[in-house]
């Protein structure tokens, strides 16, 4: 995989092959007892010389919060309960979709259209009911996420997006909280712990995010059901370390999964000392203003080409239904386009409209209509068409999903 998997940016800093390990003080006080039904549910536990009653007992006393009840979310916030951590927060505020359930193995079937949050909650308490559940149905941003990671003692970061991945950075450095990362994609994963107090921030890895467009969401690019409890995991097995102050966690060190190949490495990450926000001279003192605005989804050429040059899905039918001469370029992958297509549209993927490849197949005398998954993909194409010369070129707002909402229900979504 590397180090610019779906999750990474294009230049990794700091970063040395090797080994770097760290053993840490416990992250919580034990608790003052274990009751007769918690040495029953977690004598597997206790008999391990390493975790012992004290170990469960720092387990029974702390408080974990997963940021998101999705891919990693599920077997994290499982396997967290099973293992008997006294208090879990999950913070998620979307609901249960079809598409979830190849992964998001804490939510069922008869959970779908259901909060995510109140759906992993019922979930928990079948597995563990001795644990105590807090639910944040909301969305985490700057207003609300230091006031809610301070009820925590450890973060375990379940995000899909590059903007809650820097907030939850700088929040938990602020606070000086620890928390464990992971990411996937396809068949790639990676997972480390982040302390800015003990090593290096998600910041001293990946200083910038990925220029915008240029590493697609899981949604766009897929992702391996099952990479998501092998990151998962090794997440939950990276917390239960922290907290009950066992073994060497990945503090400093970038654990790489390749599902494919099968295979694990690990990369030392060294701490910046010109990092911005954990570095000896910070710049970044408090939360960024706005972090969308920071890891940008969408180009400012991108952004600029969509101005006067966007129709929707219903203008695009009835632009059909007119006999108007329009050339429809459907800009996903092969593997997508598969799955369900707007009638009439031909496949001319992206990469090939940007690295130039694709111009010559594109008709000079027709107007051009471009459309992707949602409309991320398309704005980029546009652009690139506009600064080749195709002046007349649009693209459909939100793309074939909003040609199924708006157009034909019966086509399946993903």
């Amino acid at each position: 995989m590397g180090t610019s998997a779906s999750d990474n940016g294009p230049v990794v800093h700091h970063i040395d092959p090797g080994e770097s390990t760290v053993s840490l003080p416990p992250l919580v006080e034990p608790a003052a007892e274990l009751t007769v039904d918690e040495i029953r549910r977690y004598s597997r536990h206790l008999i391990i010389p390493d975790v012992g009653v004290t170990g469960q007992k720092r387990l029974k006393n702390a408080r974990v919060l997963c940021v998101g009840a999705g891919g990693l979310g599920s077997p994290a916030l499982m396997y967290l309960a099973a293992a008997g951590v006294g208090t879990l927060g999950i913070i998620d505020f979307d609901t249960v979709d079809e598409s979830n359930l190849q992964r998001q193995i804490i939510h069922g079937v008869s959970d779908i259209g259901r909060s995510k949050a109140e759906s992993a909650a019922a979930s928990i308490r079948e597995i563990n009911p001795l644990v105590n559940v807090e639910i944040h149905n909301t969305a985490l941003d700057r207003d609300n996420v230091r006031e809610i990671f301070a009820e925590y003692d450890l973060i375990v970061d379940g995000t899909d997006n590059f903007a809650t991945r820097y907030m939850v950075n700088d929040a938990a450095v602020l606070l000086g909280k620890p928390y464990v990362w992971g990411s996937i994609y396809r068949f790639d994963g990676q997972a480390s712990v982040f302390w800015a107090e003990h090593g290096p921030c998600y910041r001293c890895l990946y200083p910038e995010p990925p220029p915008p467009g240029m590493v697609p969401s899981c949604a766009e690019g897929g992702v391996l059901g099952v990479l998501c409890a092998s990151i998962g995991s090794i997440q939950v097995n990276e917390a239960i370390k922290l907290l009950a102050g066992i073994g060497e966690p990945l503090v400093g060190r970038l654990m790489v999964y390749d599902a494919l190949e099968m295979s694990y490495r690990k990369i030392k990450v060294r701490k910046d000392p010109n990092c911005v926000l954990c570095g000896e001279n910070p710049t970044l003192t408090d939360l960024m203003e706005d972090y969308e605005d920071f890891c940008g989804a969408v180009s400012v050429e991108a952004q600029e080409a969509v101005v006067d040059a966007t129709i929707t899905a219903s203008e695009l039918k009835e632009w059909q239904d007119a006999g108007k001469d329009i050339f429809l370029v459907d800009v996903r992958e092969p593997a997508e386009y598969e799955i369900v297509r707007i009638p009439g549209a031909t496949l001319i993927p992206k990469g090939e409209i940007l690295s130039g490849e694709a111009l010559s197949k594109l008709p000079q005398d027709r107007q051009i209509v471009l459309h992707c998954k949602s409309g991320v993909r398309s704005a980029d194409a546009l652009a690139a068409l506009k600064a080749a010369g195709f002046r007349d070129a649009v693209h459909v707002q939100g793309g074939v999903l909003s040609w199924i909402k708006q157009i034909d229900p019966s086509l399946p979504a993903y």
